[in-house]
C-alpha cells in the first residue's frame, strides 16, 4: 500500500487555522488575592486613608423646659409652668452641637422686668447636652407672672414664661 504524503500547503493551512483559533480564545485571568492577603501585602505608605470625621454642628439651644424637679439626667421630671410660692423652680436647657466653650446664662425676671436671679454656667459640649438652673426662695415667691431668658455667649437661646399662684 502506498502512502500519500500530505502536501506542504495543506499542512500550512491546518497549522494556521489552529494558531488562529488559539489567538482568538479568551486568555485566563490570574486569580486575585483575597482581601486579607492584599491588606497584609500593603506597606504603610499604601494603606488606605480613613475619611476625616464629619464636623460637629455648631452649638445651639434646642429646648427649654420648666418644672418642680429634675432627674439624674438633668431633664425636667415634673414639668409645669404654674408654681406655688414655696416651690423650687427648675429650668433644663437642652442643647445640640459642639463648642469649646459656651457661657449659658439664665436670667429670671418678675412681671415688671425686675431681675429675680441671674446665673451663668460655662460648658464645653461635644454633642447633645442638658444644663440645669434653679431658683428657690425660702419665704416664698410673690404671686404673679415671671419669665426665664436663656442666652448662649450673650446670644438669645429662648424665653419661657411661667406663673406663681397661691
Amino acid at each position: 500500500m502506498t502512502r500519500r504524503a500530505t502536501p506542504p500547503i495543506a499542512a500550512l493551512v491546518i497549522g494556521g487555522a489552529v494558531a488562529l483559533l488559539a489567538a482568538c480564545s479568551k486568555p485566563q485571568e490570574a486569580p486575585k488575592p483575597s482581601p486579607t492577603v492584599a491588606a497584609a501585602r500593603m506597606t504603610p505608605a499604601a494603606a488606605p486613608i480613613a475619611p476625616a470625621p464629619a464636623p460637629q454642628a455648631a452649638f445651639q439651644v434646642s429646648r427649654i423646659d420648666l418644672g418642680t424637679a429634675v432627674g439624674a439626667d438633668k431633664k425636667v421630671a415634673a414639668p409645669t409652668t404654674t408654681f406655688k410660692p414655696g416651690d423650687t423652680i427648675y429650668v433644663a436647657v437642652q442643647s445640640t452641637g459642639a463648642a469649646p466653650s459656651v457661657a449659658l446664662t439664665a436670667k429670671w425676671t418678675y412681671q415688671d422686668g425686675q431681675t429675680v436671679n441671674e446665673s451663668t454656667q460655662t460648658i464645653a459640649p461635644t454633642g447633645p447636652a442638658v444644663t440645669e438652673f434653679h431658683i428657690a426662695k425660702p419665704d416664698g415667691w410673690p404671686a404673679g407672672k415671671y419669665k426665664v431668658e436663656v442666652t448662649a455667649n450673650g446670644k438669645p437661646g429662648g424665653t419661657v414664661a411661667f406663673t406663681v399662684a397661691e
